[in-house]
């Protein structure tokens, strides 16, 4: 029988180490390597919807990034979501404490002209969508429209009471010429076993900084905002509820795709169905398409690793082919302001 000595346990253990090291540098290398295999915005096959000459009167919607969409008549400014500060990949992962990025927000509200904003409004309360409303409120007088969740996230950030109003599901609200309605709607089923990640509500207000996972969902909404020249939903989430848009009719969608490749195409055309077949809408947009770990303005797809949006765009035009041969589907050009209404469509 071999005899064992400290000096040949201490070569089996380096030994061992080494190994250890080498397959850790080993399966980093391959996730890093994963982590930017992109595909190109390009290779989607999407395009711009191009508008010539557009009207003053015109109601455009400029795209930021995720589901950040900024609406303008002329006269009043609507804000779904207004996430601009950004948590980095690493922040996010080792669920550091985060705060807003209060320069780049003022920088952003300065540079889109957001002054005379007057609600905002989150399609549900992760901190993608609702990081940064109650900043945003603090700069302007704008009111956070929203669940019980985005009005304690509001309250965190020291938003006065009568800029917060929790939405009643279903009923109107006015801002100027702009109509806006929150239908409960579904978040995508997205997490492990297809559930809803952080799922839950905020029940206090929400004291920064924080981790992300202090964003909870709060309840999703699909936000019909009307205008007497037209009507568009915007749909943060790639979840549904069957008949929930039976009753809205719609000229344009904004339609969230965030991680709808990982869920299949029979779901896909499930969702296509609620939300434009059953409202007639003749244009779509796909937002949340972009990888939100990135800074602001800095717009590139997530690694084909977390979602694959050429083929969901795909999918998507087979889909449009089948069920709606007349609508188009544009893709969004970030900070490029979009004329909703009136249509003037180029042919495409």
């Amino acid at each position: 029988m071999p005899t064992v000595t400290i000096q040949g346990v201490k070569r089996y253990a380096k030994r061992m180490l080494i190994a250890l090291a080498s397959l850790v540098a080993l399966f980093s290398g391959l996730i890093a390597w994963a982590w930017n295999v992109r595909a190109e915005i390009a290779d989607t096959g999407l395009h711009p919807q191009v508008v010539a000459d557009a009207p003053e009167a015109a109601v455009t919607a400029t795209w930021l990034g995720v589901t950040t969409l900024l609406f303008d008549d002329g006269e009043t400014q609507i804000l779904i979501d207004g996430f601009i500060s950004r948590p980095s990949l690493f922040e996010s992962l080792t669920k550091r404490p985060v705060t807003y990025d209060a320069p780049m927000i003022n920088y952003v509200m300065n540079e889109y002209q957001m002054r005379r904003l007057a609600a905002i409004i989150p399609a549900h309360s992760h901190y993608d969508h609702a990081m940064d409303a109650g900043a945003i409120a603090n700069r302007s007088s704008a009111s956070i429209l929203g669940s019980e969740t985005t009005a304690n996230i509001a309250r965190g950030a020291g938003v006065p009471e009568d800029q917060i109003v929790v939405a009643e599901a279903g009923s109107p609200y006015s801002f100027g010429d702009f109509t806006v309605t929150l239908v409960p709607s579904a978040h995508a089923p997205i997490g492990l076993r297809g559930e809803v990640p952080l799922a839950g509500t905020v029940d206090e207000p929400l004291a920064l900084p924080a981790p992300i996972t202090a964003w909870r969902e709060g309840g999703s909404y699909s936000i019909v905002v009307s205008h007497p020249q037209g009507t568009t939903i915007v749909q943060g989430s790639a979840g549904y509820k069957l008949g929930a848009l039976d009753d809205v009719q719609a000229d344009v969608v904004m339609l969230g795709v965030g991680l709808l490749e990982n869920l299949g195409r029979d779901y896909t055309e499930g969702y296509w169905q609620a939300l434009v077949t059953s409202t007639g809408a003749t244009r779509v947009f796909p937002v949340h398409f972009d990888d939100q770990t990135r800074p602001f303005g800095d717009i590139a797809l997530p690694p084909k690793l977390i979602d694959n949006f050429v083929r969901t765009a795909g999918w998507l035009k087979e889909i449009r082919n089948t069920w709606d041969k007349d609508t188009r589907l544009y893709l969004p050009v970030f900070g490029e302001p979009l004329v909703l209404y009136p249509e003037q469509t180029p042919d495409a």
